[in-house]
């Protein structure tokens, strides 16, 4: 992409992937809006007492590029089914990450041809612009395309209106591109796109419980339909997240990046951030191949063990990277999310000391190497 017209993060800059662990009774009231206990216009307003402290949280943590914690959001793909007309609820069984048989999340799918009906994440970025000390830069979080095809299309449900996934997906390229356009001219420049169904396809267990039999064939569909997305955004500074999914500190699936690392080459973004610091996700080698005219978004906790890791230990791990990638295409972020279901019992203590020690480590590095 042409770099001329975007404001990219300087080197060793700390990002939070999205989510945040939500309080017990911030769970319970997104709970009681899913069961319509209570009005949306309801919920925003107590949201709107909540959503301040992990904007806070956040900034105290020393963080350069932070979001709102998305104590909003039921989910972060479900925040586009919330958005937009097509959807019937609670038709998609998924298990949870550990396919524990006995505990399962229902999900959207669609049923008819979509139509967005209000925004997915403007009000959200202004509310937390309003909000923020102005320190941190604001990361705005959406839905990959692919992401929500693969998530929401289910072939019993939903083959009356996209007989194929692929036509589902395809019309969710231009609702995902008409709210970055409102949020360009809001002035929103940062802009992530969550795509972990691609980070899934390494692992066999998953493709052989999705049936997926052709892996580049599903490689194409998430590369075309984000480079569809971000196509003529020559302002917005665009990056991908890819991880191997969790739940209560299960991740969903393992296995290192090779079998889609030709894709990140192929992917006109500008940053990429993955899983490092998990075991899950292979180790370092993988940045052997990754290409040099793309950002690396490096996870350097591990959002789903216990244990802080101490700046320290990150800036060595950090180190070792820097002997792939040089120091000018680095930056730091935790592996995933810590809670990208509302639901996931995650401590938000922990995420704030994780958080801080990032950014310890990434002051440590700019001053090191700057």
């Amino acid at each position: 992409m042409n770099n001329q017209n975007r404001k990219l993060p300087d080197p060793f800059d700390s990002f939070v992937v999205g989510s945040l662990p939500r309080p017990k009774w911030v769970m319970e009231v997104v709970e009681r809006r899913k069961n319509g206990d209570i009005s949306d216009a309801n919920f925003q307003s107590i949201l709107d007492t909540a959503v301040p402290f992990a904007i806070t949280l956040q900034e105290k943590a020393g963080l350069n590029y932070i979001t709102d914690g998305e104590w909003r959001r039921e989910s972060y793909v479900k925040v586009f089914s919330d958005s937009v007309d097509g959807f019937e609820n609670d038709l998609i069984g998924v298990g949870t990450v550990n396919q524990d048989s006995h505990t399962t999340n229902m999900y959207p799918a669609v049923v008819n041809k979509i139509k967005q009906v209000k925004s997915i994440a403007l009000n959200e970025a202004k509310f937390t612009t309003n909000h923020s000390l102005g320190r941190s830069k604001l990361l705005v979080t959406l839905p990959s395309a692919y992401t929500v095809g693969r998530r929401m299309w289910d072939e019993k449900f939903s083959s009356a209106a996209y007989p194929d996934r692929s036509e589902f997906i395809e019309d969710c390229v231009p609702i995902i591109r008409n709210e970055i356009t409102n949020l360009m001219n809001a002035g929103f420049l940062n802009i992530q796109l969550d795509d972990p169904w691609l980070a899934l396809l390494v692992d066999p267990e998953y493709r052989k419980r999705e049936k997926i039999s052709d892996i580049d064939k599903e490689i194409e569909l998430s590369v075309k339909s984000t480079n569809k997305i971000v196509e003529g955004f020559n302002s917005v500074f665009f990056s991908v997240h890819l991880c191997h999914a969790h739940y209560n500190r299960l991740h969903g699936s393992e296995g290192p990046y090779d079998l889609i690392a030709h894709a990140f080459s192929q992917l006109h973004i500008d940053r990429i951030a993955i899983e490092l610091a998990s075991p899950v996700a292979g180790g370092l080698d993988i940045l052997k191949t990754f290409p040099r005219d793309k950002i690396l978004g490096m996870g350097v906790v591990d959002h789903t063990s216990k244990d802080i890791e101490k700046s320290e230990s990150i800036v060595a791990k950090v180190e070792e990277a820097i002997n792939y990638l040089g120091t000018d295409n680095i930056t730091l972020n935790p592996d995933c999310g810590f809670a990208p279901s509302s639901s996931n019992p995650m401590d938000l203590d922990e995420a704030y000391l994780k958080l801080k020690e990032l950014s310890v480590a990434s002051m440590d590095l700019k001053s090191k190497y700057s």
